[in-house]
């Protein structure tokens, strides 16, 4: 590994354990935009293992989301976690059969959410994300 290689990972390693919580969502968030945009584009080049790869990782992610939901503390927690669910029964779908129909199916949820997750960090008082991390 090359000394900026080491830089950049040392780097996203203290940018991820010094991220607010809710600065970890939207990274999480960002990441799993990016994981379906890139299994769109493999599924539509006819790339299975890099499409797998995405969607798989995109599935992690969204379990990750769904892990630190706390409904004790967030009334609107189980219906969030009724969209991760269905976000991971449509990436598993779009993984079997290799759609760009369901990852399109995904990003028209997660793309808002993200927006949504933003704007709510950006408020003077951000503790609407209080039962996500």
């Amino acid at each position: 590994m090359t000394t900026p290689e080491i830089l950049r990972r040392r780097y996203q390693s203290e940018a991820v354990t010094t991220a607010s919580p809710s600065r970890l969502v939207i990274m999480l968030y960002d990441r799993l935009v990016k994981d379906l945009y890139a299994a769109h584009a493999a599924i539509g080049s006819a790339d299975i293992p890099v499409a797998h790869h995405e969607l798989v990782h995109a599935q992690e992610i969204v379990a990750e989301l769904a892990g630190s939901l706390d409904v004790a503390r967030w009334e609107e927690a189980r219906s969030l976690a009724s969209l991760y669910e269905y976000l991971g029964y449509t990436l598993v779908r779009a993984n079997l059969a290799k759609s760009q129909s369901y990852v399109m199916d995904c990003l028209e949820v997660v793309e808002p959410l993200r927006d949504a997750f933003v704007t709510a960090a950006q408020t003077p008082d951000a503790s609407q994300l209080r039962g996500v991390s």
